[in-house]
């Protein structure tokens, strides 16, 4: 089943989604994208869905076809400040602010959201299943944000994010209870006695 390509007739909207969230290391990554109002992709859809050649195939397309998008981060000293439910808000924000054109609505993946001035907001739940806006965010979000674990996994190789990109797999944890946390580590999300 094709995803829809807008929520509204006449408004300029952008998906919003965000990466990392569930994660152990890193910032919370969110990505803005306003597609235009008929726009039509067979294969674009909720990025872990997909393969990693998928993602990046569609991530190419994305960024040439959208009128605009933004990607934003919010980091893990601000997760640890906020929490990460407001972190993730904090990146959305920061995409939205970084978009060359001002939607009238966003689309938000989920149940909740922190109103954007003076711009209306819908949740979705399972949005980026349904709308190709927040889809391709889903996919700008993943893929920027598996990037960025990879570049800090060279720094430190021993806790698998190139691979894990921070979740919290078993490898993981076993790392962390060898070597202890990084500065990359949420000190406040599920580090639990390790951190001790």
């Amino acid at each position: 089943m094709s995803l829809q390509s807008a929520y509204t007739q006449d408004l300029i909207e952008a998906g919003l989604d965000e990466a990392g969230r569930g994660c152990l290391a890193g910032p919370v990554v969110a990505a803005a994208v306003i597609l235009p109002k008929d726009y039509k992709h067979n294969t674009l859809n909720d990025s872990k869905q997909l393969t990693r050649s998928e993602r990046e195939k569609l991530r190419e397309e994305i960024q040439k076809d959208a009128i605009t998008f933004a990607v934003a981060e919010a980091s893990n000293s601000e997760i640890d400040q906020v929490n990460v439910l407001n972190a993730s808000f904090l990146a959305m924000h920061r995409a939205v602010d970084n978009l060359l054109v001002l939607p009238q609505m966003l689309l938000i993946d989920g149940n909740r959201f922190k109103p954007y001035p003076f711009i209306t907001h819908t949740c979705i739940v399972k949005g980026d299943s349904k709308f190709l806006s927040i889809a391709a965010a889903s996919i700008l979000a993943k893929t920027y944000r598996d990037d960025l674990m990879e570049k800090l996994a060279k720094d430190f190789p021993q806790y698998g994010w190139e691979t894990n990109a921070a979740y919290p797999t078993k490898a993981h944890y076993q790392a962390l209870e060898k070597y202890g946390i990084t500065p990359h580590h949420r000190r406040t999300f599920r580090l639990g006695e390790i951190i001790k």
